[in-house]
């Protein structure tokens, strides 16, 4: 069975195989969040490639950054631990995560993510899509 880093390290150096394309995960760019000191996301799929439906992204905290609090009026969202620890905050409820945890967020409700000191990495899906 493969350790959460190997996970990561397959998503990253994997591919986001579409009916007109094909792309290189380790050739996306990590993207700086424009809120969140320590938090970057690669855009594995984009709402340009689902008709605006959904997106994927894989997340990464750095140790003892966070994802702060924030609501999506007019998403849903899905956060799939991939590896690392921390605590998650959804509508007030303390929530433990690792690798295994899903936490479901419903558009309009409050949330958060702190990455413990190893720090923590996620794919985060959106519906509809974020980018």
């Amino acid at each position: 069975m493969a350790t959460t880093n190997e996970i990561v390290r397959e998503i990253d150096k994997g591919k986001i195989v579409c009916i007109d394309k094909e792309v290189n995960a380790k050739d996306l760019d990590w993207n700086a969040h424009a809120k969140f000191k320590g938090v970057f996301l690669k855009h594995l799929v984009k709402g340009e490639d689902t008709d605006g439906k959904f997106s994927c992204h894989l997340v990464k905290v750095e140790s003892d950054c966070e994802i702060g609090e924030h609501i999506h009026d007019d998403k849903w969202e899905l956060h799939e631990i991939i590896s690392g620890e921390g605590k998650g905050m959804l509508a007030g409820k303390e929530i433990s995560l690792k690798s295994g945890i899903s936490m479901v967020i419903p558009k309009g409700v409050k949330h958060k993510v702190i990455a413990g000191k190893d720090g923590l990495y996620l794919l985060a899906k959106f519906i509809p899509a974020l980018v």
